[in-house]
């Protein structure tokens, strides 16, 4: 099952607010916004992906714990792009002086920045061409470094701001460079 887009605009346009509290009471699914307004719902992943998305969250929680130089967050967490898109990446990480740079209330919010870094991990459920469409959006809003990762065809996607998309073919690790320096995703347990 594919991500299902609905237009509301020739009814209503949400109001940031009004987005939050869709969200808010309906807790069990999971929206994103484009940036043309238009509401994205995702439906739930199978327990192979779930497993996989997990074992990326746990790399990056447990080097983001160590190195305390930014946040790690999950697929659960909204950010409000300079677009006015808001995206839910699978996982993600933001400095910690732009985390800390947010009042109180930003911070129990959809955040109102672009992610550092970001991780898609694409499920079956995933279109590549649209996936690989949210991944240049993150790039051209400001997110330093992604991966779009191709569980099926054992690809990765790298992408960098000002730079073209690398494609790696069966890679054991990733490296975050200069961006999250020293952290590295085992891709063993992904694959």
């Amino acid at each position: 099952m594919e991500a299902l887009i609905v237009d509301f605009k020739s009814v209503i346009e949400l109001t940031d607010e009004q987005f939050y509290q869709l969200c808010s009471s309906n807790p069990d699914v999971r929206f994103e916004r484009n940036v043309t307004g238009e509401l994205i719902i995702m439906p739930p992943v199978g327990g192979e992906s779930g497993n996989r998305n997990g074992r990326v969250n746990q790399q990056l929680f447990n080097w983001s714990d160590i190195d305390s130089a930014g946040i790690a967050f999950d697929s659960s967490t909204g950010f409000k792009l300079p677009n006015g898109a808001e995206r839910s990446p699978d996982a993600s990480w933001v400095k910690l002086e732009r985390w800390n740079a947010l009042t109180p209330e930003q911070q129990t919010r959809f955040l109102p920045l672009y992610p550092d870094f970001v991780i898609e991990l694409l499920s079956p459920s995933d279109s590549l061409k649209v996936t690989q469409k949210k991944m240049e959006e993150y790039k051209s809003n400001g997110v330093h470094l992604g991966w779009l990762i191709n569980r099926k065809l054992r690809k990765v996607e790298i992408y960098r701001i000002g730079q073209e998309v690398e494609v790696l073919d069966n890679p054991i690790s990733l490296s975050g460079e200069d961006i999250l320096p020293g952290f590295v995703l085992n891709l063993d347990a992904i694959w």
